[in-house]
């Protein structure tokens, strides 16, 4: 990653941002971190005072800049570049503040620092003939309130629900109606489930983000066109109980071994997997959060009790649904082999989502006009970009070249990809703001 001053570029492109924009996105990015550091990477909590701080930053930025800027009821930032015809869907972009515990400090904050130099950089162009907007939306991570997420991209929409509330903060002080309240949310409008944005209104939809695994730097390319993002079930505490017992007294065949059915179980469904992947189906599945009763286990006794979390992913719903009864299938035939039972919990599920073909070729085209290296793939990870798209907006997402993984302090973004990725957005929404086109299959 590159400190200091950015050098000028040897290539050329009409939509490349002056060395003036390209300085104050990095300052940008050190004064985020700033306000969030944590003695390891960095925390902007969602719906807390780190992430409302983040928020208030890119505010002032875009207010000495002369943009408009607005809060929502959920209390997403909106900065707006009006267009020369209000009365023209807007053109949006943006990403998410918030981070997990001690993470780093690129993912969802370059979506959304991309997303203020595009406005800046079309405000010096004099503007488009539709709105330019970008939203710094809130709560997208799944660590701070127990496993749901988007609660700000969800909120546009009218898509919170009773539960979504109710969730406890990883403290167990709070929930996450006590912290959306402490920020200034407009709780009674978002319970009752009214819409605060109007899909209609948005005539397409860009999100600019870190890639969160390694295909780009494997592939040696700095920017990613995603098609589509993988949906998941997730199963937060599953409990295999079986039977407390002596480890020395009780023979094999008497035994109801939990950790070992759980194992048994895990084996399976890897099994499952390998098979469904050589006959062409999209899926991914993680076993993790291991735990035995630290009351109770012990070197000298047969666990009894077992919790684990399972999740599983797919851009194709009926893959979802077909793992789903062949997890549930496993659970009773390995209950039955073995004389445990499996309870395996509510689930919560985010839905699949497809990027709008018209919006993907329209960012290869910019690609190819700047002479940017690109991969076409899918998103692993979850991104607000699935509610708007799930919503009825067409949507697209550029991935960044980010080495080190994310949710972590080490992800390793080198600014030259990241002023790549969003000379793409920045055509790309240009151009879509200056077209009468509709994006709208």
């Amino acid at each position: 990653m590159h400190d200091g001053a950015p050098a000028p570029s040897s290539r050329t492109s009409n939509f490349a941002l002056s060395l003036a924009l390209r300085q104050q996105s990095i300052d940008l990015f050190d004064q985020l971190k700033r306000t969030s550091l944590d003695g390891v990477g960095v925390s902007r909590e969602t719906y807390g005072t780190s992430e409302t701080a983040a928020c208030a930053l890119i505010e002032g930025h875009a207010q000495d800049a002369g943009l408009e800027t607005t809060w929502d009821a959920a209390r997403n930032l909106i900065v707006r570049l009006p267009g020369k015809d209000p009365a023209l869907p807007a053109v949006a972009t943006g990403s998410h503040l918030d981070s997990v515990p001690e993470g780093g400090n690129f993912d969802g904050a370059a979506g959304v620092v991309a997303g203020l130099a595009t406005l800046l950089d079309a405000q010096q162009r004099g503007g488009a003939e539709r709105d330019l907007v970008l939203y710094a939306l809130r709560g997208e991570e799944s660590a701070w309130f127990g496993g749901p997420c988007y609660f700000g991209s969800r909120a546009l929409f009218g898509g919170l629900m009773a539960a979504d509330f109710a969730s406890p903060h990883r403290s167990g002080r709070k929930t996450l109606e006590d912290s959306m309240r402490e920020s200034g949310a407009d709780i009674d409008l978002l319970k009752s489930g009214q819409p605060i944005l109007d899909p209609a209104r948005l005539a397409c939809w860009f999100e600019l983000h870190i890639e969160q695994g390694p295909v780009l730097i494997a592939r040696e390319k700095p920017v990613g066109l995603v098609t589509g993002i993988r949906g998941n079930i997730r199963h937060r505490r599953v409990t295999c109980r079986g039977e407390a017992a002596h480890s020395g007294a009780v023979p094999r065949w008497l035994r109801h071994d939990a950790v070992l059915a759980m194992s048994d179980l895990l084996v399976r469904i890897d099994e499952h997997w390998r098979v469904l992947l050589e006959w062409g189906e999209d899926l991914v599945v993680t076993a993790g959060v291991v735990e035995t009763n630290p009351a109770e286990h012990a070197v000298s006794r047969v666990p009894g009790e077992v919790t684990f979390a399972l999740e599983y992913r797919s851009q194709d719903p009926k893959t979802l649904d077909s793992f789903g009864a062949l997890l549930q299938s496993e659970c009773e035939q390995v209950g039955e082999k073995r004389g445990v039972a499996f309870d395996l919990g509510p689930p919560s599920a985010t839905a699949p989502a497809e990027m709008s073909p018209n919006i993907v070729e329209l960012l290869e085209c910019i690609c190819t006009d700047c002479g940017t290296d690109f991969e076409i793939m899918p998103s692993g990870a979850g991104h607000d970009s699935s509610v708007f798209a799930n919503a009825g907006v067409p949507s697209g997402m550029i991935f960044v070249r980010n080495d080190k993984g994310s949710h972590n302090p080490h992800e390793a973004m080198d600014f030259d990809d990241f002023f790549q990725a969003t000379e793409i957005l920045n055509g790309a929404m240009q151009t879509a703001a200056g077209s009468t086109k509709e994006y709208r299959s």
